[in-house]
């Protein structure tokens, strides 16, 4: 299965529809779990980066930051962000799942389910090797993932349909159970400068991971898990999380 086809259009108008996500709540828990491992500058990697929403925030606190994403598209609008902000940030094509760096990092970070998207076990095992190997002695993995609850129960099978003045979408939401793969089907009209609709659809995959075995590949990947929470909070995973935030650590290569 191609778990992750890039986005196109969707690209240009994702930070719109993403506009409940609260960044910035974000952007101070990874600030606050970074400074609490005693990581206050230097390289950082936002692995799965997209628009570059989180890239600059941490760019912004500080961080000399590295953006990584397999969508050219979603890589264009951080770099229209980058002009913006001036912030010296590198943007780096590539696969998560085979990136490269040209040397180690103090932490790495991943928001947003990116990770979900890695649909097969040993394929989200590899990521986790791939970040041990390019985080410092003792650097810091900080990431967030959707949990099975959130795709059983809360989106489940269902449509979602937005319709603004920028643009509409219909999303239809389908879970598999048995192998525990989330499809996002989007079908999205945005208006041209005629003033007609143009209808793009794009598939997107995701895989919902047990808790326990998300723990169980950071294990077989080399790393030491320091602590996970119910998202962005420092409670602890809930029956109910939507999404659960780690913290792991880089351990002997």
């Amino acid at each position: 299965m191609d778990n992750f086809q890039a986005y196109g259009e969707f690209a240009r108008v994702y930070d719109m529809f993403q506009d409940n996500v609260d960044y910035q709540t974000w952007g101070k828990w990874l600030k606050q779990q970074l400074a609490a491992q005693g990581i206050t500058d230097g390289l950082v990697l936002d692995l799965g980066c997209g628009t570059g929403t989180m890239t600059e925030i941490l760019a912004e606190a500080g961080y000399d930051m590295i953006g990584v994403d397999n969508s050219g598209e979603m890589l264009a609008e951080a770099m229209e962000k980058r002009v913006e902000s001036g912030h010296d940030i590198l943007y780096l094509l590539q696969d998560m799942q085979e990136f490269e760096l040209y040397g180690t990092v103090r932490a790495v970070v991943s928001v947003c389910d990116s990770l979900n998207y890695i649909t097969e076990e040993e394929e989200l095992e590899h990521v986790f090797a791939l970040v041990n190997n390019y985080l410092d002695p003792q650097g810091i993995f900080l990431f967030d993932m959707n949990t099975v609850y959130k795709y059983q129960t809360m989106i489940g099978n269902t449509t979602i349909a937005e319709n603004r003045d920028e643009g509409s979408f219909i999303w239809e939401n389908s879970y598999d159970e048995e192998t525990g793969i989330n499809t996002y089907e989007l079908a999205l009209f945005i208006p041209r400068e005629d003033g007609l609709y143009e209808k793009d659809e794009e598939v997107h995959y995701q895989r919902a991971y047990s808790l326990e075995k998300i723990k169980e590949l950071i294990g077989k990947a080399g790393m030491e898990l320091l602590a996970v929470y119910d998202a962005y909070t420092l409670e602890p995973p809930k029956e109910d999380s939507g999404r659960l935030t780690f913290v792991v650590r880089e351990h002997g290569k």
